[in-house]
């Protein structure tokens, strides 16, 4: 009986959160943006550690039962994951195959904030995973998928996104951690308000703002895969030994609701702008035209990045039906064509040859 009340005592306190009394004091019944606000500076100023200290802070944060790496890119919560990493020994280090080590994987990739201090280890969003399925997450947004052109031995998928409102290549985890990115997302867009002056722009993300046909599937995770014990345990292990401040939409994930709730029409309206702009020709050799085929005059910024990344052009337009770029000194290959405005952001691949 004894055993039997430790045991119970024991999975008690794993399972609720040590929210600190009086810590939401000031959040308590806003909705909309005054609640992301009111969180925003509750959360604020962290306890900012070095990203070489996320390796140690992992070993707290990051632990499973068997006292193995707690990678959501390779366990199965419901079955036997095909492999387990050790702390410390199976840090990358190179890696060719799944299994071969686990990194440190920022679910906002660096690229989105330009790598920027802060949120380049914040552990909150940066969790350790297997290198390869790392690499092959790349900087792609989550998303649904329905035809895998990969798909990693936990069950994870890579391929062409079926959410409405966003058509290019998505990484889709398993069900079980579906809910636990949402919520690391909420907290990135809520935890970095305001501050991101720095930050760029990607097919899910207008800086620190989420998109509006992301934030749709967010809030379904979110509905979908409620907390675990898991984070509950890790939000925990975060707020009193590294960081001091604690990730709300795991607290309370029912504040995603009160937050990011979109009137349906305008939430339609802004997911179409993202399909407003087409190149023609494409592919190309000398010149192509970006065409606005929507009614807005607004400024876009247009950003040309080679498929890795580096940055070719970069202005501003106010477009009224197209703009002609010169393309004939760039080298043949893809390029990547992003078209930002404060309502909307647009990917378009672009061939030179």
């Amino acid at each position: 009986m004894k055993k039997l009340l430790l045991s119970l005592t024991l999975i008690s306190t794993f399972c609720f959160a040590q929210i600190p009394v009086g810590y939401y004091n000031t959040a308590q019944g806003l909705t909309g943006n005054p609640l992301k606000i009111a969180l925003h500076n509750i959360i604020d100023n962290h306890t900012q550690i070095s990203y070489n200290g996320l390796w140690t802070a992992y070993k707290k944060t990051d632990i499973n039962a068997n006292g193995k790496v707690w990678d959501m890119y390779s366990d199965i919560p419901s079955g036997t994951p095909p492999y387990n990493f050790t702390f410390v020994t199976d840090e990358c280090g190179n890696y060719a195959v799944e299994g071969d080590c686990y990194n440190r994987e920022h679910s906002w990739p660096q690229s989105w904030f330009n790598s920027v201090s802060g949120p380049s280890s914040d552990l909150f969003h940066v969790y350790p995973t297997d290198g390869k399925v790392n690499g092959i997450r790349s900087n792609y947004p989550y998303g649904n998928v329905n035809v895998a052109s990969l798909t990693t031995l936990n069950g994870s998928k890579l391929g062409v996104c079926s959410d409405l409102g966003y058509s290019q290549t998505v990484f889709e985890p398993i069900d079980e951690y579906k809910g636990d990115l949402a919520r690391t997302y909420f907290y990135m867009s809520t935890r970095y308000y305001s501050e991101d002056a720095g930050w760029s722009t990607s097919g899910a993300t207008n800086k620190s703002n989420i998109l509006p046909w992301q934030m749709n599937v967010l809030l379904q995770w979110n509905q979908q895969d409620p907390v675990s014990a898991k984070e509950i345990a890790r939000n925990d292990s975060v707020y009193y030994k590294f960081q001091n401040n604690r990730n709300p939409f795991i607290d309370h994930p029912e504040w995603a609701d009160s937050i990011w709730t979109f009137d349906t029409e305008v939430s339609i309206k802004e997911i179409q702008l993202q399909h407003s702009f087409s190149v023609f020709p494409n592919p190309a050799s000398n010149s192509f035209q970006i065409i606005n085929k929507s009614n807005t005059q607004k400024p876009v910024t247009i950003k040309i990045t080679t498929i890795t990344g580096k940055l070719l052009e970069e202005k501003v337009f106010s477009l009224q039906e197209s703009v002609l770029i010169n393309c004939e000194d760039w080298a043949n290959g893809i390029y990547i064509i992003n078209l930002s405005s404060e309502q909307s952001v647009s990917n378009i691949k672009f061939v030179r040859e």
